[in-house]
């Protein structure tokens, strides 16, 4: 655990550990799901794709995911009511970010505004899914009225473990002032980006991608969630296995079906190891009684159940966000730490998310 000694009111030393003091989150008015697997199954002409398509579509454990987007009625050629994703006419990058800077600063002050952080002193923001400039740090800075002198930063196109970093940059903010008071967000429009494609494993990824923001006061006072150790690690060789780049249509996803299998494979290596380091920090798994996973699919999920030897209970939490709102990239973990904010569980816990790299952040934390 990092501690920083600072002087107390009556002379002596107190131990500074930074809380994640609350945390909530926001999604759009519009449910898509139904919409968008219907849309995606149509543009698939192999006969053996769709079927394939229907099968991962009725297992992938989601039910609901949210957008800015209005389903059309009937369905037809196009998957909205605006036309913004039409047959043979998908949207250019251009008209996609201004989509983005349209819809992105709403949804995130709808996110802070539930949280009501108060005085702030910094603001991160984590999102990859759009740019801007002035970016959504100052946007949100202006909309909130938080005035010109806080500082900020923002953490931009890490991908799903981005709140990670996020959170981490507030951890260290804490350390070296314990008077701060971080606002950390994570908005990602994740909608905004399907494809036109007859790649099965890039139609595969409409079951999975939805909208969302989570925002979290992270300050020296002791309630919440305490944050302790931070880690970092590139599972090698799986540099292809998760790629985003931009394209003349948005930002083009490659998803592998290996990732699942990388995953197990490096956390079982993890579970294994007896050097003190690592994810878990020489604690066994079955030490651990609080598990915040990014809830990146259903295949991801069941490959860090299975790369830990995790009980089926232990990931309740993450497969219940994977439900009611799907994969919503950096926004995902923070809504799994309010879910476990809103129950009683207490000890220590671990966070984990997956991304580009392919890499794996974690940190430790516990609540009493």
């Amino acid at each position: 655990m990092a501690r920083v000694p600072y002087p107390t009111c009556t002379g002596g030393l107190a131990l500074v550990v930074p809380h994640v003091n609350r945390i909530a989150t926001a999604v759009p008015a519009n449910d898509v799901h139904d919409a968008f697997i219907g849309f995606a199954r149509d543009t698939l002409t192999n006969p053996r794709h769709r079927k394939l398509f229907d099968r991962m579509a009725e297992r992938s454990g989601v039910e609901h995911r949210f957008s800015h987007l209005v389903p059309a009625e009937g369905g037809g050629a196009a998957l909205d009511e605006g036309g913004f994703y039409s047959r043979g006419a998908f949207p250019t990058t251009a008209a996609r970010m201004r989509m983005y800077e349209r819809h992105a600063t709403d949804l995130a002050v709808e996110a802070v505004e539930r949280l009501g952080p108060g005085a702030v002193t910094h603001v991160v923001v984590a999102s990859c899914t759009g740019f801007t400039a002035p970016g959504l740090d100052q946007l949100l800075i202006e909309r909130l009225g938080l005035g010109p002198n806080v500082q900020r930063t923002l953490v931009g196109f890490m991908g799903c473990y981005a709140a990670v970093p996020a959170l981490r940059i507030a951890h260290q903010a804490v350390l070296a002032d314990p008077a701060a008071r971080v606002l950390v967000v994570a908005l990602e429009l994740c909608t905004l980006h399907l494809q036109e494609s007859q790649d099965i494993e890039t139609v595969l990824s409409f079951l999975i991608f939805g909208d969302g923001a989570a925002a979290a006061l992270v300050t020296a006072e002791p309630h919440g969630l305490a944050l302790h150790g931070f880690h970092a690690a590139t599972i090698p060789d799986t540099q292809g296995m998760i790629t985003w780049r931009i394209g003349d249509q948005g930002f083009d996803m490659h998803l592998s079906g290996k990732v699942p299998g990388a995953i197990a494979t490096a956390l079982r290596a993890e579970a294994d190891r007896n050097d003190g380091g690592g994810i878990l920090a020489g604690q066994e798994p079955e030490d651990v009684a609080l598990w915040a996973v990014h809830a990146g699919g259903r295949t991801v999920l069941d490959a860090v159940e299975q790369g830990l030897r995790l009980p089926e209970r232990a990931l309740a939490h993450s497969r219940a966000v994977l439900r009611e709102v799907g994969n919503v990239s950096s926004a995902t973990l923070g809504f799994v730490l309010e879910r476990m904010l809103k129950g009683t569980e207490t000890g220590q816990g671990v966070a984990l998310a997956f991304g580009p790299g392919l890499c794996a952040e974690s940190f430790r934390f516990s609540r009493v």
